[in-house]
């Protein structure tokens, strides 16, 4: 199924509003984060990608941070366990390593880790809660 999503970069200014599109209906609408929550002033700041089907719509996005997090991730229901998530974490681990940084961060929900463990992160941290949910800080040695 991944064959038929292509991952690439996006321009927030251009692009802001699918984006934000795929992260209110995945934070806002399915896991109650609130907007206010939600939105904040750093994405001006980061990388953007985006997965798109062959159509061109916005199924999934994430973000790099200057600090080298990576954050926001999030897939549509109806595009999840079909890999779009792995496509966009590799895509976003490349970027990283050919800017030079030595390690990625990122504050996994609990239900997550298995996934990012899979790509080779490692949990470094006890529980703590964001948004209301549980998570727990890991990272990657690029």
């Amino acid at each position: 199924m991944t064959n038929n999503i292509h991952i690439q970069l996006a321009d927030w200014h251009q692009g802001k509003e699918a984006l934000m599109a795929v992260r209110t209906q995945v934070f806002v609408e399915e896991q109650q984060v609130p907007m206010e929550l939600e939105m904040d002033d750093q994405d001006a700041t980061c990388i953007h990608i985006k997965a798109t089907t062959l159509q061109g719509q916005v199924v999934g996005t994430a973000r790099l941070l200057p600090n080298h997090y990576i954050g926001r991730m999030c897939v549509l229901k109806a595009y999840r366990h079909q890999g779009v998530g792995g496509k966009m974490l590799v895509f976003l681990i490349d970027i990283a390593r050919k800017k030079g940084y030595k390690n990625v961060m990122l504050n996994a929900q609990i239900s997550a880790l298995p996934f990012y463990q899979k790509h080779g992160f490692v949990s470094d941290s006890e529980v703590f809660m964001e948004a209301g949910i549980p998570h727990k800080h890991m990272s990657l040695k690029l």
